[in-house]
């Protein structure tokens, strides 16, 4: 899947898993002070310690999981190349991108995980059975369903995706493959969910590692007497590990112990209509970003063979700046959401302005290193095998193009969180997608004759900026009140610095060398020339930066005064002696 996603699945959760109550202790969990209906609940003084360790565990399952996936690029490439066979098999990797986006990376994290945490807080684990009994009997059918109707229309869905595919038997042989992922990938994303309404985290973050893993065993097992269907055949083979890598750690939370039942405290938690309610604008937003990637290889479709596999190359490695930039939200934005949920709207205005001038940063800086020097990038990763030297200068070409947009793949992933953690039905994200993808398909439409793949990156480029402008003046109107101009400002002074960066690196880069040696001169070059043009433009950068290495907690402005009745409050006199209160 795309790094895009990779970072948006582990903040969704995060701002899902912090915008409901903690769970409370119930005599169906353990009798372990400190827990609650099985879940660790730390105390008051620890949790941004807590927030910030799992979040930070996550994201860096997360960044595995794009590394696993970028493993998994390379052979692919190896294997079969850049030619027709592969862009069959990314025609029918449409349906296993469209459903890790509504069933494991957004619409189901951003819907499921605060329905199960209410369940959990109000009736323990009969709360979260009683929740699951309703809701996954009905999902497993209706995804089964699904995934039969795709497999059984799979000639009508590429002739829908990709009209001009030199073989679309290929491409209708890989889809009915990867069909199965409509119902692996929704059980997947439906355990994640309750994993992580239960405060764990590692197995959910751990389910790209294994798709990939199962990705890659099977293609180089079976590409022989195969072919690319070897590939497309893993991915179903990957769908299925998700949920079994999940299995164990969804049954141990879910049992029912021993003993009667308690009577639950209250609603254990939204009904199916209400969940449908919330999930609406979420799914309807996940699909209209979406569908970027539909536009692109539909354009794509009457270009020669291999135009489809340049571009999703591209892509993949391009985004890789953009995982590092939303690490850093990851990490903070559950703060950001607490902040929202306690009505401190000046707390989360500080928080998300600092958050998007540094992961601005972040992919800028990263944007500069693969204009400068996408050829050898390409050439390092990919050039083996069936993939020679046309395809790198093509895959390169791309790649430059599509980092112009990448600082609006990263305000996009990080500005749309903070509309969702409410838990309410929203649809703004939505709206605001629409014009960025109007622009795309218009703009790929008119570009695609003259400039061929380029053209297309450079409209997606242009979509995708503008519903970042679109989603930052929303945010500030409807979310958390950020200066609009002064971030603008910032941004435009940070793509500056970021553009002088990439015409030294570009300038330095010896042609016809081997990459190695040129990627590490890059790596001195490139961020020397961004910082001195940071400090030309004076954008004060660096602490933020430096703040999100050393620490996440916001800190709370608190008189004298308050700062004595809380310690009061958390501490008792007994005999004389201080004692600690009740975690949680």
């Amino acid at each position: 899947m795309s790094g895009a996603r990779a970072g948006s699945r582990a903040g969704a959760a995060g701002v899902a898993r912090s915008s409901v109550p903690s769970p409370e202790p119930s005599p169906e969990s353990s009798s372990t002070p400190g827990t609650a209906g099985g879940a660790v609940v730390p105390a008051p003084r620890g949790r941004e310690r807590f927030v910030a360790r799992a979040a930070t565990a996550t994201a860096v399952l997360t960044g595995l999981g794009a590394a696993a996936g970028l493993l998994r690029d390379q052979i692919v490439a190896s294997l079969f190349g850049a030619d027709g066979a592969t862009d069959a098999f990314l025609v029918s990797w449409t349906l296993p991108e469209v459903a890790a986006t509504l069933l494991i990376d957004e619409a189901m994290a951003l819907v499921l995980v605060p329905a199960f945490s209410l369940a959990l807080a109000r009736g323990g684990r009969r709360g979260v059975r009683d929740l699951l009994r309703a809701t996954f009997p009905r999902l497993l059918l209706v995804l089964a369903c699904a995934a039969a109707v795709c497999a059984a229309a799979a000639p009508l869905l590429v002739g829908a995706l990709a009209p001009g595919l030199p073989d679309p038997g290929l491409a209708v042989d890989c889809t009915r493959l990867t069909a199965v992922t409509l119902l692996t990938f929704g059980a997947a994303g439906y355990a994640s969910a309750v994993l992580r309404a239960h405060r764990c985290f590692l197995p959910p973050a751990a389910v790209y590692l294994a798709c990939n893993a199962g990705i890659v065993g099977t293609a180089l097992a079976l590409h022989g007497p195969w072919g690319v269907r070897a590939a497309a055949a893993g991915v179903a083979v990957g769908g299925l590990l998700m949920v079994l890598v999940q299995l164990p750690s969804v049954l141990r939370r879910t049992r029912r112990p021993a003993g009667p039942a308690p009577a639950p405290r209250g609603p254990a938690g939204p009904g199916g209509r209400a969940l449908l309610v919330v999930a609406g604008p979420v799914a309807l937003f996940a699909l209209a970003r979406q569908a970027q990637v539909l536009v692109e290889r539909f354009l794509a479709s009457g270009l020669p063979p291999g135009a489809i596999s340049c571009l999703n190359y591209a892509q993949k490695v391009a985004q890789m700046p953009m995982v590092l930039a939303l690490m850093i939200c990851t990490v903070t934005l559950p703060l950001v959401a607490r902040a929202l949920a306690d009505g401190d709207l000046e707390r989360a205005r500080r928080r998300v302005e600092r958050d998007l001038v540094a992961a601005g940063v972040v992919v800028l800086l990263g944007a500069a290193y693969v204009v400068a020097y996408a050829p050898q990038i390409i050439h390092l990763l990919f050039q083996r095998g069936a993939f020679d030297a046309g395809a790198t200068a093509a895959t390169a070409a791309v790649m430059r193009v599509y980092a112009l947009g990448l600082l609006g793949h990263a305000l996009v992933g990080a500005l749309v969180r903070p509309f969702f953690a409410s838990g309410r039905p929203v649809w703004f994200p939505a709206a605001a997608m629409l014009p960025g993808l109007l622009v795309t398909a218009a703009g790929g439409l008119a570009a695609v004759g003259p400039f061929g793949a380029p053209g297309i990156a450079a409209a997606n480029a242009a979509g995708i900026t503008l519903t970042a402008f679109l989603l930052l003046r929303g945010l500030a109107a409807r979310a958390v009140p950020v200066d609009t101009g002064r971030l603008l400002g910032r941004f435009a002074r940070l793509a500056g610095a970021a553009a002088l960066a990439a015409a030294a690196g570009w300038a330095s880069a010896p042609s016809g060398a081997s990459p190695l040696p040129a990627l590490a001169l890059g790596c001195v070059v490139v961020p020397a020339v961004f910082a001195a043009g940071l400090r030309l433009s004076g954008v004060p950068v660096v602490p933020p930066v430096a703040s999100l290495l050393t620490r996440v907690r916001i800190p709370e402005r608190r008189s004298h005064h308050v700062r004595g009745k809380a310690r009061e409050t958390a501490r008792g006199k007994v005999g004389g002696k201080p004692r600690e209160t009740e975690a949680g």
